[in-house]
């Protein structure tokens, strides 16, 4: 990726990120969780967060970068994945999924084009690709980017990224 591409894709990502965080409203004194739940667009991942016991720790100090899947993203997963993910018994299960989409640290979208891949906070890799289409991650396209939180930074998702066995 030649330095010119590589400074239009980032100046993209970001001006894409500021338009939908300003059309949104979203505030950045508002952490991860309520900044998440304020969108409209992610309840299925809120609802998944507070029943992994994630609530709390996505409220702390951070610095966390999300990459937030929509509830059209959890819709494409197989029929009843998400209700099995949310049974009592499927908690370990539920905290390895949604702990893939979290990366420590706030990485904004001018770095994230800038990485290959990034080590997530359930201890996995994710691929990161960033070309002349848009920013992926695994296969999931990124639609948004750099929404402010008062305790780091979330970026859509069109798809739910699992992580992989093992």
């Amino acid at each position: 990726m030649t330095f010119k591409f590589a400074q239009k894709a980032a100046l993209a990502v970001v001006t894409m990120g500021l338009v939908l965080g300003l059309k949104a409203g979203i505030a950045a004194e508002k952490d991860i969780v309520d900044t998440a739940a304020g969108a409209g667009q992610f309840q299925t991942l809120a609802a998944a967060i507070d029943a992994a016991g994630l609530t709390e720790t996505l409220k702390g100090a951070g610095p966390f970068t999300v990459f937030a899947p929509t509830d059209d993203a959890f819709s494409k997963l197989p029929a009843g994945t998400v209700e099995n993910l949310l049974k009592p018994e499927n908690k370990e299960k539920l905290v390895s999924v949604l702990t893939y989409h979290v990366v420590p640290g706030k990485v904004l979208a001018a770095d994230v084009v800038k990485l290959n891949e990034a080590k997530t906070v359930n201890g996995k890799m994710i691929t990161i690709k960033a070309s002349g289409d848009g920013v992926m991650v695994n296969d999931a396209n990124v639609t948004a980017t750099d929404i402010g939180a008062s305790n780091g930074v979330i970026h859509v998702l069109d798809e739910v990224i699992l992580p992989p066995e093992g």
